[in-house]
């Protein structure tokens, strides 16, 4: 005992671990014990499910069908007391019938004689026929009610009755008497069994999947006729040909044809077994939930180590984003500290000072203001401004260092003035100057960049398009992230922070405005930034301001 109690301290998972297990294993056994009871009565209520199904299709064939005879077959003996043949097409006319192969009415005249005529849909009138495939069916379906009439029997209830001795006329009869009950008209039709099989199931068979949501996904309905041959299916019968999983005969007209139902692809047993084996499994699943938090923390902790490893590139990219202007305006500064520079040149070289410069403190701005919006310490002062003068002057920093590597910025200046944008101009210029220098990087061989103006939806628009290597769309959704850089086979060769989008998209969005990326692999991309309006267009005292945006830009960057 004491040996257990020493290792239980050493080792207190086990401890933990035991009384997590034994619980979990009793409740896999009773659940076991359960779905095994569970399996059994199944395929029971699998079969009861699908008979509540069979009736509900059968019930429905059986009303349309009656539905049809009562309201239209229903003619009033008044019709027959002075016999108009244009009046009874009229009430056909009222009540047209769908799915007759022949509509006829059986009318008796003097000396019990009785005149048969047909509606002719096309001429909407009664007419008689002396040829039909239906005479002889149509006899034999009338003559019981005929000698009644022959026999002066009163006739006390009057239903529709259906006559199917002959399969291919089924033929369904309404007796219609007078207040003394004496039988005067025999109106009846001949049900087209393709419309049957063509129109009428396919509609009731949806009306029933409409009443058990879900089955239509669940079970398969055939109809087959009296000899056994399929009829119609709901869907294409799996398997080839398999006996319905349970069937019952059509009611009061067909009934010798069957209506039957089986279950997708499985049989009532076979669902229950399978619904048991994914019972166990689904409860044998709940025993792995442990294992899933277990993964779920190494998750977390490989992003941790992938979050450090992007920081410890960022360090490096950066570093050398850092040496690398330094070393230019160490060198050029060297150059003029010893006079080795030619008096032309001294404007050159100070140019490339500068642009370097430019370029450093660029970069700075994008570590010092990451850290900020990170710390949720960032801050924007918005007031009216020209973007026009914004672009222009941001683009002219690029000029030297874009005019020695062969770059050329088309800037397409917009045809008409643009209305001003409430924004903050240090950090509309840091984000364009942000979109540019990423055009230069990712433009591939390409050495064209397009910068163009516009309005859209109340905003100022401003698009940098390169024709460079482009963006796939999977990478679409990750380059405003921050550190991320795209993986192209030029992601060693091009050196950034990874920040530069990431403050571009928190630029526009402190805007309220966004920035959207339109892009193909090998076709460049094209990033618009948008800004809000200050004002709807511009007015004399806009005008004013906007003449004195280059005057104010230079006050800035003179106190910069």
């Amino acid at each position: 005992m004491s040996r257990v109690r020493s290792f239980l301290k050493k080792h207190p998972l086990w401890l933990g671990f035991t009384a997590a297990v034994i619980p979990l294993l009793l409740l896999l056994g009773l659940q076991y014990l359960w779905l095994a009871k569970l399996q059994k009565t199944s395929a029971i209520a699998h079969t009861a499910y699908l008979g509540h199904y069979l009736e509900s299709v059968a019930s429905r064939i059986r009303y349309h069908y009656r539905a049809i005879g009562e309201r239209s077959l229903n003619l009033p003996a008044s019709l027959f007391e002075e016999f108009d043949p244009e009046e009874v097409a009229k009430h056909f006319n009222k009540k047209p019938i769908k799915g007759a192969r022949e509509v006829f009415v059986l009318h008796f005249v003097r000396d019990n004689r009785a005149q048969l005529l047909f509606y002719d849909r096309n001429l909407r009138t009664m007419v008689p026929k002396t040829r039909s495939p239906d005479l002889r069916a149509i006899g034999a379906a009338t003559t019981p009610l005929m000698v009644l009439r022959f026999e002066r029997s009163m006739i006390e209830s009057t239903s529709l009755t259906v006559h199917e001795q002959d399969p291919s006329s089924r033929i369904i009869v309404n007796p219609i008497t007078d207040e003394h009950g004496t039988l005067v008209a025999i109106a009846g039709i001949v049900v087209d069994p393709e419309h049957f099989a063509k129109l009428v199931l396919p509609d009731q068979v949806t009306e029933a999947f409409n009443d058990f949501p879900g089955s239509e996904q669940e079970v398969i309905v055939t109809v087959r006729d009296q000899t056994g041959g399929l009829i119609f299916s709901s869907s294409p019968l799996e398997n080839g040909f398999r006996e319905d999983d349970a069937e019952r005969s059509i009611p009061f007209i067909f009934t010798d044809w069957t209506v039957g139902v089986q279950s997708r692809g499985l049989t009532p047993e076979q669902w229950a077994k399978v619904s048991f084996g994914v019972n166990m499994t689904l409860a044998v699943l709940l025993a792995l939930v442990l294992i899933g938090g277990l993964v779920l923390a190494f998750r977390a902790t490989s992003r941790e180590l992938k979050l450090s490893q992007m920081k410890n590139t960022f360090v490096s990219n950066v570093s050398h984003e850092l040496r690398t202007p330094l070393a230019s305006i160490r060198v050029f500064g060297e150059f003029l500290r010893l006079g080795r520079v030619k008096e032309s040149r001294v404007s050159e070289y100070g140019e490339y000072i500068e642009t370097e410069s430019r370029r450093l403190t660029q970069l700075i701005n994008n570590i010092l203001d990451f850290s900020k919006i990170e710390s949720g310490a960032k801050t924007y002062l918005f007031e009216p401004a020209d973007v026009e003068a914004i672009v222009a002057d941001t683009l002219k920093t690029f000029e030297v260092r874009l005019r020695h590597t062969g770059f050329e910025i088309d800037f397409e200046e917009p045809a008409h003035p643009l209305p001003l944008a409430q924004v903050d101009r240090d950090a509309v210029r840091q984000a364009i100057n942000n979109l540019v220098d990423n055009a230069v990087k990712y433009s591939g061989d390409s050495r064209r960049i397009s910068v163009s103006l516009g309005t859209r939806d109340g905003f100022v628009t401003v698009a940098v398009r390169d024709f460079g290597i482009g963006i796939s769309a999977d990478e679409q959704k990750k380059i405003f992230d921050r550190f991320h850089r795209v993986s192209t086979g030029l992601v060693h060769d091009v050196k950034g922070s990874g920040l530069g989008l990431s403050i571009v998209s928190h630029v526009a969005s402190a805007h309220g405005g966004k920035v959207k990326v339109k892009s193909e692999p090998g076709k460049g991309s094209t990033f618009t930034l948008f800004l809000p309006l200050a004002v709807e267009r511009a007015t004399p005292d806009d005008e004013a301001e906007i003449a004195r945006v280059p005057a104010r830009e230079a006050e800035r960057r003179e106190a910069g």
